[in-house]
């Protein structure tokens, strides 16, 4: 903990008024974007084929975007997507 909060305050001066945004900044900076991207590609990959089993793609893509993998038990424990009832077929 002591080396992160040396991160984000390396340079920073306390007292002055901007230092809450700086030391923000800072930690922003430290996030690995690269990392974080791919694992939520594949979050929403699984979610989507969770989804298409279910009959609900889009939901499940919705879903594992904005939880994850907590997304994909929702999904799961949703109840199967009803087929579309049509009327039938006309005579001729």
């Amino acid at each position: 903990m002591d080396e992160l909060l040396a991160r984000a305050t390396h340079g920073v001066d306390p007292n002055s008024p901007g230092a809450f945004w700086q030391v923000f900044l800072n930690l922003w900076a430290m996030v690995p974007w690269t990392a974080l991207f791919w694992w939520n590609l594949a979050f929403v990959a699984v979610g989507a084929l969770l989804g298409w089993w279910r009959g609900r793609l889009w939901e499940g893509v919705a879903w594992a975007w904005f939880l994850g993998p907590i997304g994909w038990l929702v999904i799961c424990h949703r109840p199967r997507a009803k087929p579309r009832v049509e009327p039938p077929p006309l005579r001729r």
